[in-house]
């Protein structure tokens, strides 16, 4: 146990301390010839070693990368690739920027405010009303998701008004669907022996 703890850290663990070895007896080759061959050999270990992403069009040149960093940078040997800089390694990349949008109620996402707020822009008629019945029935089904202990049709009709800034009104005789109903799961269709559906 002491052993261990006592070697030098690998610094590329995936190709193991043979590499590694391999890498530092490279280093002390005098003949560039020889040390350009030695490179090669041990490129075609660390495939070996770890034949990860080998279909990658950039697999090779990752392998060489690699051998540059195993040897901090230091092994000069000819590779068919720009050599990698311990610059470009330690620079650190830019955060990612993400979208921010305020959402009025979290379990309804902003998709459905998106879709009531075009339904307000829609003439009267049918169609406007089927929509409004529509989206108040999807915001029962997205609020169950997000709660299915507390859900109440009630609060659901207040959501409703908030989000449409009191411009779109649901029927005095709406109802929204049974809770049982949303998240019951649909029953298989029974099959024959032969595989044909029951109709």
């Amino acid at each position: 146990m002491e052993y261990n703890t006592q070697r030098d850290k690998l610094v590329v663990p995936e190709y193991g301390r043979n590499v590694q070895k391999m890498v530092d007896i490279c280093m002390t080759m005098e003949d560039r010839e020889k040390r350009n061959a030695y490179a090669k050999s041990i490129i075609v270990a660390m495939s070996q070693v770890n034949p990860k992403g080998k279909d990658s069009p950039h697999y090779l040149q990752t392998l060489w990368d690699h051998l540059f960093i195993i040897s901090d940078y230091k092994l000069d040997v000819d590779s068919p690739y720009e050599k990698p800089t311990r610059e470009e390694r330690d620079e650190r990349p830019e955060p990612l920027k993400y979208k921010t949008s305020s959402i009025t109620y979290r379990p309804y996402g902003a998709y459905l405010e998106k879709m009531i707020k075009r339904t307000i822009d829609l003439p009267e008629g049918e169609e406007k009303k089927q929509l409004i019945e529509r989206t108040a029935h999807e915001m029962k089904k997205l609020y169950l998701q997000w709660n299915i202990d507390t859900c109440d049709d009630e609060v659901l009709k207040k959501h409703f008004e908030v989000l449409s800034e009191g411009k779109l009104t649901l029927p005095e005789d709406f109802q929204f669907k049974n809770t049982r109903s949303i998240i019951a799961k649909p029953k298989k269709k029974k099959t024959t022996n032969s595989g044909q559906k029951k109709k």
